[in-house]
């Protein structure tokens, strides 16, 4: 199943309030925060939870590509060291793309680096773009996204059956911005927020329901529903939202170099 990318997965954080849960997620691995409900504005009203059907999923799969991960490694030195001059040359001098909500918002006029530093806000130093740079060079995933021939995003996206996953929506009366799966095999689901708490059980490999609270007891857990309907807790990052904004990349010669962006991004 292709995932629509309306404003992508990935800005910086995932996002988690009270009017959706896995709202914006980021990269793979970034802890999410609290976003607060705008003044005045009534949160919308959450499905009760309730059991529902698991829908499996099949995890992201890792690129085996040397040069692939020869990119990762010098990405991952220059977001550590936040060099702009150490980046550049690893971004497409032209052709670089940033498919956002209204199209492709990349300026044409403009070098691949400069885009990339527009698209993920790496104003200064203490940008957090350059966590999220970091975040893409650490994940080993990525595949082909959209038509784009050559093109690789990453982190890249599991593959599940879209038919059942849409009868999983009607049916909970959810939006997919509620749901997640986790990031790795037998996933402790504890009976509340904390890591002391007792273990109700684990999570298979299949999608799970993330119902937000409005006022929750700790930002290092996400409220969920497991499939049998029961109310449980897990750490922050052992879900991975659908969907994530992606970095993507394309071969100059023999190299690998980044060459778009699909989302939000950090420049907004």
């Amino acid at each position: 199943m292709h995932i629509s990318r309306p404003a992508g997965l990935a800005a910086v954080l995932l996002l988690i309030g009270a009017s959706g849960a896995l709202a914006q997620p980021a990269p793979r691995g970034q802890a999410p925060q609290q976003q607060a409900q705008p003044p005045q504005q009534q949160a919308p009203q959450i499905a009760p939870a309730k059991p529902y059907k698991a829908v499996a999923f099949t995890p992201p799969a890792e690129m085996k590509d040397p040069a692939f991960d020869a990119l990762r490694k010098q990405l991952a030195d220059a977001a550590q060291k936040k060099d702009r001059a150490a980046l550049a040359p690893l971004v497409v001098a032209k052709g670089f793309f940033w498919e956002g909500e209204s199209g492709d918002r990349a300026d044409s006029k403009k070098s691949g680096i400069d885009n990339l530093a527009a698209a993920l806000g790496l104003s200064n130093k203490d940008s957090a773009g350059w966590d999220m740079l970091a975040s893409y060079a650490d994940d080993p995933t990525a595949g082909p996204t959209g038509p784009r021939k050559g093109v690789v995003c990453a982190p890249a996206d599991p593959q599940f059956d879209g038919v059942a996953f849409d009868a999983l929506l009607k049916a909970t009366q959810t939006d997919i911005a509620e749901w997640g799966y986790p990031v790795s095999p037998n996933i402790e689901v504890h009976a509340k927020a904390a890591a002391d708490a007792p273990v109700t059980g684990k999570l298979g490999q299949a999608f799970v329901r993330v119902m937000p609270e409005e006022k929750p007891a700790s930002t290092a857990f996400l409220r969920i529903v497991t499939p049998d309907g029961k109310i449980g807790y897990v750490s922050t990052d052992s879900i991975a939202p659908i969907g994530n904004d992606q970095l993507c990349y394309m071969k100059e010669g023999n190299a690998w170099k980044i060459g778009g962006f699909v989302g939000i991004g950090g420049g907004q």
